[in-house]
C-alpha cells in the first residue's frame, strides 16, 4: 500500500482490460473480471488448477468462468426492441437488478453492501467517505459502477487529495470518448476527477463467511442459469434469454431497418448486433467451461452426463457465432462490414445461423433441468 498525506493506493491490483492477445484467456465482460481480479489481489487463491484431495483449498477451476456462472452471466441475451446499445447489461437478466452481482459474490461468500444514491442524502459525500475507508482503513478495493465510461463494473484502487481524485481500472479508460480529462498514474491505472456523476453505484466487499458445499454452489447456480434462459420477458420490454435470439433474428429480417445509405445508422445497427454475437461467443464459451466443472463436482453418473451434454451445446454455440463473424468478414468492427450485414442475403445467412444456436440454447436448459432432475 502506497501512502501519503490525502493519497492511498493498493498497489498490485490487476488490471482488467478488454482483450487485448497476449496468453491469458480474454475476459470482456466487466464484472465477472473486476471481481476476480479483486478477489485475486485480496490473496483468494481460486487458482486455474485442481487441488489434490488432501489439500484444503478451495479450487474453481477458473474464477472468471466460476463468476460468470454464479452470476448468470453465462446464461445470458438480452434484446430490447429496436437497436439499444445497453443490451448487453446484465442485470437486464432479471427483475431484481442486483442478483447478477449478489449471486457471484454469495457463491465465494463474500460479505458485500451495495450503495447505490438515495434522496436526501448527500450522496458523494457518502460515496467518498466509503470509499476512503475501504481502502486506507481495510485495504480493499471498491468495485464500482461507472467512475470511467458506461455505468459498467470498475475498480477502485485508491484516491488522492482526499477522495477528490480516484484511482483504478476501467475497462474504458483506453476509449477516446470514455478518457476525456483522464490523467494517468505510472503504473496506467487512471486518475479520474469530478468522479461523482460517473460513478452510479458501489459495491463494498467485507470479510469472508464460511463457504457451503460447491456442489450446492453448482446446484444453485444451474438453477438460475435455468429460470435467466427461460424467462421470456424482463423490464417490462425486453426479450430475454431463449427469446432473444428470435427478436435478434426477427430484427436482422427488417428489412426498412438497413435500406439506408447512411452509414452512421448502419454501424449502429451494426454494433448491436455484434454485441449479441460477442455476448454469445464468450458467456456460452465459458459456460461450457463452468458447466464442465459442474459436471465432475456434483457428482451421480446422469447428472454429470447431463451436463457434459449443456457444455457441448454452449460450445456448438460458440464456434456458431464464429460463423456468424465469418458471414460479414470476420471478427472486428468496420465499415465494410456494416455494409456487408445491411445486404439482404447475408443476413439471411446469419439469421440460420442464430436459429441454429437458440436451438442448441434449448437443447442446453433441458440438459440442465435434467442434470437437476436427476
Amino acid at each position: 500500500m502506497g501512502t501519503q498525506s490525502g493519497r492511498v493506493v493498493l498497489e498490485g491490483v490487476p488490471r482488467i482490460s478488454f482483450y487485448e492477445g497476449g496468453p491469458r484467456c480474454p475476459e470482456d465482460v466487466p464484472f465477472p473480471s473486476a471481481l476476480r481480479a479483486v478477489l485475486e489481489y485480496l490473496g483468494e487463491d481460486y487458482g486455474c488448477r485442481h487441488s489434490s484431495a488432501s489439500d484444503n483449498t478451495w479450487r474453481l477451476g477458473c474464477p472468471y468462468a466460476h463468476f460468470m456462472g454464479t452470476s448468470g452471466a453465462a446464461f445470458f441475451l438480452s434484446w430490447k426492441p429496436g437497436w439499444h446499445g445497453d443490451n448487453v447489461a446484465l442485470h437486464y437478466m432479471s427483475d431484481d437488478t442486483g442478483a447478477p452481482y449478489r449471486r457471484a459474490l454469495d457463491s465465494v461468500s463474500c460479505a458485500h453492501e451495495a450503495i447505490g444514491r438515495e434522496e436526501g442524502r448527500d450522496n458523494e459525500a457518502y460515496f467518498r467517505s466509503r470509499i476512503v475507508g475501504s481502502i486506507r482503513d481495510r485495504g480493499r478495493p471498491v468495485l464500482a459502477l461507472g467512475v470511467v465510461g458506461p455505468p459498467k463494473p470498475s475498480i477502485i484502487a485508491g484516491y488522492d487529495e482526499g477522495g477528490d481524485v480516484l484511482i483504478g481500472w476501467s475497462f474504458f479508460q483506453g476509449f477516446p470518448e470514455s478518457s476525456a480529462g483522464l490523467e494517468f498514474e505510472p503504473s496506467g491505472q487512471f486518475r479520474k476527477r469530478n468522479w461523482f456523476p460517473e460513478t452510479h453505484g458501489l459495491i463494498v466487499l467485507g470479510e469472508k463467511r464460511e463457504r457451503p458445499a460447491i456442489g450446492d454452489i453448482y446446484r444453485e447456480a444451474l438453477r438460475w442459469g435455468l429460470e435467466v434462459m427461460r424467462t421470456p420477458i424482463t423490464h417490462g420490454d425486453r426479450h430475454n434469454g431463449h427469446a432473444a435470439y428470435t427478436a435478434w433474428a426477427e430484427h436482422l429480417l427488417r428489412d426498412e431497418d438497413f435500406a439506408t445509405d447512411d452509414l452512421a445508422t448502419l454501424r449502429r445497427r451494426f454494433d448491436v448486433h455484434d454485441d449479441a454475437v460477442g455476448t454469445v461467443a464468450e458467456e456460452r464459451w465459458y459456460g461450457a467451461l463452468f458447466l464442465s466443472h459442474a459436471a465432475q463436482q456434483m457428482g451421480g453418473v446422469g447428472s454429470s452426463a447431463a451436463l457434459w451434454a449443456a457444455a457441448s451445446c454452449f460450445a456448438v454455440e460458440h464456434d456458431l457465432m464464429w460463423q456468424v463473424w465469418g458471414a460479414v468478414g470476420g471478427i472486428g468492427r468496420s465499415d465494410e462490414k456494416a455494409r456487408k450485414l445491411a445486404e439482404s442475403a447475408v443476413r439471411r445467412q446469419v439469421v440460420g445461423i442464430i436459429e441454429q444456436a437458440r436451438d442448441k440454447d434449448v437443447e442446453a436448459a433441458n440438459h440442465i433441468e435434467r442434470a437437476l432432475a436427476t
